[in-house]
């Protein structure tokens, strides 16, 4: 079976990644918003859904973020849970249905997620990921806008040509 989804410790990778939002408070809500106009355009190149979970102390105490799509879901902890918990459940209720992706620093996190068959990608390994798979969609939209480009005024001439 496939990968199904990628589950995001949001903290975790937030801190991990200070090119996402510099200047911003980790914690802030502009730091999160870097952070999801950035996983978009890697689930949009990649194709496999996502889903971040904050803690919920601190920030917004809604269930879900108003972006939150199929695609890529934001989450926050409610009162008496962590976004380990929610992640670590998560994980092991998508099993039955293929590999499930957990992006995280926290050592126990990575532990119980293994320790029932799930996969696990530090931050870091997950970072170079997201750029390795922006850089080459870039480089093939570049390609292929270069290519209509050509196609088009080849296109154009000829109709200009009795």
């Amino acid at each position: 079976m496939g990968l199904v989804r990628i589950l995001v410790d949001g903290y975790s990778l937030l801190h991990s990644w200070p090119e996402v939002a510099p200047g911003q408070a980790r914690h802030s809500e502009a730091a999160r918003e870097e952070l999801m106009r950035v996983l978009r355009l890697f689930q949009d190149a990649d194709g496999t859904p996502i889903t971040v979970v904050f803690d919920g102390r601190g920030a917004r105490k809604s269930v879900c973020h108003p972006s939150s799509s199929r695609e890529l879901e934001v989450l926050f902890s409610g009162d008496g849970r962590t976004a380990d918990d929610l992640i670590e459940r998560a994980a092991c209720r998508f099993k039955p249905f293929g590999e499930v992706l957990v992006v995280t620093n926290d050592l126990a996190e990575c532990n119980t997620v293994l320790s029932f068959g799930g996969s696990v990608s530090s931050c870091l390994n997950f970072i170079c990921l997201v750029n390795s798979v922006l850089g080459n969609f870039e480089e093939t939209l570049r390609r292929h806008n270069r290519a209509e480009q050509t196609r088009f005024r080849g296109g154009r001439r000829e109709r200009l040509t009795p």
